[in-house]
């Protein structure tokens, strides 16, 4: 009986289910929510649908799927999408597992060492890869200067200098890390009770891996390649630098360079089928990999995890692992770095200079430039960006705790499953489609609201919507884990909702949240996909002054952007691991 009457009371104390002042600020946050995501999300994404539904926007479709114009428009574009999403994601699945292992199950030296550099190619801009790829491989079919390696005399092939092999070598090296990341702890829930049982009754190492490791990992892997082919087949800044010379295109660079020369229904039109592309694989990952689909690993009882012997090929092991993260992640670097302080272009011949980085305007060298941190432009570039990721970390953050709270809650609501889902939808569109569809809903005056486009708020928004399904599972993962007595007692202390709000959820919630945040600030800093088609000269960011640099001939200035962009998402992102206190388990496990 005591037990019914505890339980009644804590039901009424709810503070969803609490009538007056409390239920009405929980409607009222509710009511926002669902304005914000209707006016953010779906309005521009069904604007852009109306807009290529027109008589001129019909016509439009037929052409640019029967039409003349087809083939070299959407089919061959297409084709070149899908099969670098195909290459990368399965070649994430096979690089990413291979470290994995290496890390998570073998006695191998050195795995704290190799889990770093595994993790940080996915932390740097991919375009900091293809533009040191240029560096180093860049011959002259394109004209302009050669890169190191024809410089010093050896012959560079056409097939290795530009186009698919360079795009493809470069997308894997960034998106390996999502491999990693994803394989590894799946890797690390493996029970070695399970192997050693398998090993005593004759199984054979390849029979274990088959067998027991594989069917356990396979969420994970399949997860892996699904989004390194979404996020691949989407991707804008190393195919427009290292395939647009030569005219290799992809439906990113076609959906720019339509929007940019005036074609808009065209690039409206190519952008949705780039839109139904990501979703169609990011809903085959969530129905192969749903709830149901889940392998138990970790009980009740006690596991161990112990680590495969490697014996004499440790060492063999170890170095393979390390060069492979020295040729993704270390070379790259260093080759942008020393890239940038050659006094010729992509040639050590001539010494080193810092004009680069901090000269004066000489009229001799590079038509007048100044060095970066000297010069305005990408001194108001560097400006921008710092603004445009601190308004986005905050806003996103917000309305993702905001989102998280309303929804962990009270998650028997259509209202919030109905929040829950919307916040989610921008996962399902690519960057640079994202920001084609707040080019066609902002891009014009909207009642008496004017045009957006050009305006640093139009980025702020876009920017801020498109982080939304990050931060709202961040905000989902806070809440989760404040328990609901801390309201309950504020509540019958007589403390109002917004005062339980500021008070008891958001200080406790702050740790992570702002961790998220921070990771977003970093994300906004090297995203070039999203704001390439929204930036105007006064609203410029680091990203796209750095490839507007490569795009012109001037590599050292390039390099030295990239370099400064790759800087800062390294050192904050490592920092705030270590304020977090987050680590990698597996790395603790001894043999």
């Amino acid at each position: 009986m005591a037990a019914v009457k505890s339980t009644t009371a804590r039901n009424l104390s709810l503070p969803w289910r609490r009538s007056g002042a409390s239920w009405s600020g929980l409607s009222v946050l509710r009511t926002i929510l669902v304005g914000v995501l209707l006016l953010l999300v779906v309005i521009p994404l069904v604007q852009l649908l109306l807009a290529t539904l027109t008589d001129s926007g019909l016509q439009t479709w037929r052409q640019v799927i029967f039409g003349g114009i087809a083939p070299n428009l959407l089919w061959r574009p297409l084709r070149n999408s899908l099969m670098i999403g195909l290459l990368v994601g399965s070649g994430t699945v096979l690089l990413g597992g291979y470290l994995a292992w290496l890390v998570v199950m073998t006695d191998m030296p050195g795995r704290r060492l190799i889990s770093t550099l595994a993790s940080i190619p996915y932390i740097i801009p991919s375009f900091a890869i293809a533009l040191a790829w240029m560096s180093l491989f860049r011959n002259d079919l394109v004209g302009g200067r050669v890169g190191l390696l024809p410089a010093l005399g050896m012959p560079v092939p056409d097939w290795l200098a530009w186009g698919f092999g360079p795009i493809l070598f470069t997308l894997l090296s960034h998106y390996s890390a999502i491999g990693f990341s994803l394989i590894a702890p799946a890797m690390a829930t493996v029970n070695s009770e399970l192997v050693e049982a398998a090993q005593m009754s004759g199984a054979s190492r390849a029979r274990v891996m088959r067998d027991i490791i594989f069917p356990i990992v396979t969420p994970a892997l399949l997860s892996a390649a699904l989004l390194s082919f979404a996020n691949s087949v989407s991707n804008f800044a190393a195919i427009a630098i290292l395939g647009l010379p030569v005219r290799f295109e992809t439906l990113s660079t076609r959906i720019f360079g339509m929007i940019r020369i005036g074609q808009v229904e065209r690039g409206y039109i190519l952008t949705i089928i780039l839109i139904l592309i990501a979703a169609f694989v990011l809903w085959i990952n969530h129905r192969l990999i749903g709830p149901r689909r889940a392998f138990t690993t970790l009980s009740g009882k006690g596991g161990r995890h112990q680590l495969q012997s490697l014996g004499k090929w440790r060492w063999p092991f170890f170095f393979s692992a390390l060069a492979i993260g020295l040729v993704t992640t270390v070379m790259p670097l260093l080759t942008l770095l020393a890239s940038s302080l050659a006094r010729k272009t992509n040639s050590f011949a001539g010494g080193f200079t810092l004009h680069f980085w901090l000269g004066l305007s000489n009229p001799t060298i590079a038509q007048g430039q100044a060095g970066v941190l000297r010069h305005p432009q990408v001194l108001e570039a560097a400006r921008n960006t710092i603004w445009l990721g601190l308004c986005v970390a905050f806003i996103a953050s917000s309305l993702g705790l905001l989102i998280g709270y309303v929804t962990i809650r009270n998650r028997g609501s259509r209202l919030n499953r109905l929040i829950e889902s919307l916040s989610y939808i921008p996962f399902f569109i690519p960057g640079i489609a994202f920001g084609a569809i707040y080019v066609a809903q902002f891009g014009r005056p909207i009642g008496p609201l004017p045009a957006l486009y050009g305006t640093f708020l139009l980025l702020i928004l876009s920017a801020s919507i498109y982080n939304l399904p990050f931060t709202s599972q961040a905000g989902r993962a806070a809440m989760s884990q404040i328990a609901y007595e801390l309201e309950e007692a504020a509540s019958m202390a007589g403390a109002g909702f917004w005062r339980r709000l500021t008070d008891i959820t958001l200080p406790l919630a702050l740790r992570g949240i702002v961790a998220g945040a921070v990771l977003v600030f970093v994300k906004i800093a090297r995203d070039l996909s999203l704001v390439v088609l929204l930036v105007t000269p006064t609203t410029s960011v680091l990203s796209v002054t750095a490839f507007h640099y490569a795009s012109e001939g001037f590599t050292q200035f390039a390099n030295a952007i990239t370099v400064i962009i790759a800087f800062l998402s390294i050192s904050v992102t490592l920092l705030v691991g270590r304020w977090e206190g987050s680590a990698q388990p597996w790395l603790s496990h001894k043999k």
